[in-house]
C-alpha cells in the first residue's frame, strides 16, 4: 500500500502545474487539495504520468487506503492518549475530568475520552476533529491565550500552506457569508461563539473556541461600492505552541467545509 501524502503540496509538486483545467478544477493546486481531502483521485488528472499514478495510487481503492491509514493513525494516537494522567492533562489543556473520562470542549460541545480509548460525544467522529483533538491532548503546551491575533501564515510552519488554507478555508467562508443573510448569527448560535468589538475595522468580528486554549477570530468586510468582500481567519498567537500549524489547518478548513455542507443542505 502506498503511503498517504502528508499534505496537498506533496501531491501538487508532482503534477504538471499547467492549470489546464481538464480535470474540472481551476488550478493544479486546487486539484491537489481535492485529492488530499479525498474528494478526487489522482488518476482523474488526465496529464498525470505513470510514475505519479504509481506514487499515489495503490492496487486497492485510493480513498479506502487513505481512510484505513487514517484509522490506523487514530488508533495509535488513542493508545498514547490512554496512557496520560487525565488530571494533569486536564489542568494543562483547560479540560476537565468527569469520573474516568477526560472532557474537552470543542466548539461548545463536550468531547469525552475514556481510559479504554472510547469516545463520548454528540459530534461526528471525523478525522478533522479527532486527530487534532488527540494531538491537542498529547502535545498542547498549555500556553495561556495571549489576546494577540495572527494569521495562519504567521504561525510557525503556516507560511508554506497559507495559499491552500486561504483557498479551502477563508475563500469558502467568505462566499458563504456573502450568500447567506444572518450567516454569522447562525454560526454563533450553533457553536457558542461570541461577537467581539470590531477588529481591524471589519464589519463583523466573531470568536469561536475550537479547543479550550485555541480560539479563532473571523473578520468579515462586506462588499462596498464596487469592492469585493473580504474575510480572514485569525488564530491566537499561542496556537503555535498549543496545536501547531498542521492541526490549525485541519481544524480551520474542516470547520469551513462542515459549514459549507450545512449551508448547502439546510441553508441555515
Amino acid at each position: 500500500m502506498m503511503a498517504v501524502a502528508k499534505n496537498a503540496m506533496e501531491i501538487f509538486k508532482v503534477l504538471e502545474k499547467s492549470n489546464c483545467r481538464e480535470c474540472g478544477e481551476k488550478t493544479c493546486l486546487a486539484f491537489a487539495g481535492a485529492v488530499f481531502c479525498g474528494t478526487r483521485r489522482i488518476n482523474e488528472c488526465p496529464r498525470a504520468n505513470s510514475a505519479v499514478l504509481a506514487q499515489f495510487t495503490s492496487t486497492s481503492d485510493e480513498r479506502s487506503s487513505q481512510e484505513n491509514d487514517l484509522e490506523t493513525y487514530i488508533v495509535e494516537l488513542k493508545k498514547q492518549a490512554m496512557q496520560v494522567d487525565f488530571a494533569k492533562t486536564a489542568a494543562r489543556i483547560g479540560a476537565q475530568v468527569h469520573g474516568e473520562m477526560l472532557q474537552v470542549k470543542i466548539l461548545g460541545k463536550l468531547f469525552g475520552i475514556r481510559k479504554n480509548g472510547s469516545f463520548s460525544t454528540d459530534l461526528h467522529l471525523i478525522p478533522w476533529v479527532v486527530i487534532p483533538l488527540l494531538h491537542y491532548v498529547l502535545n498542547c503546551k498549555g500556553v495561556k491565550v495571549s489576546g494577540q491575533w495572527v494569521s495562519y501564515r504567521e504561525l510557525p510552519g503556516g507560511k508554506e500552506k497559507y495559499a491552500l488554507f486561504k483557498k479551502q478555508g477563508e475563500d469558502v467562508l467568505r462566499q458563504l457569508a456573502d450568500r447567506y443573510a444572518g450567516f454569522f448569527d447562525d454560526v454563533l448560535h450553533m457553536f457558542e461563539g461570541r461577537a467581539v468589538e470590531k477588529q481591524y475595522e471589519a464589519d463583523v468580528s466573531v470568536v469561536l473556541q475550537l479547543f479550550p486554549l485555541v480560539p479563532i477570530m473571523i473578520c468579515y468586510w462586506k462588499p462596498d461600492e464596487g469592492l469585493a468582500s473580504s474575510l480572514y481567519i485569525f488564530f491566537d498567537k499561542s496556537a503555535g505552541d498549543n496545536i501547531g500549524a498542521e492541526s490549525a489547518f485541519s481544524l480551520g478548513t474542516g470547520l469551513v467545509q462542515m459549514l459549507k455542507k450545512l449551508a448547502t443542505h439546510h441553508g441555515f
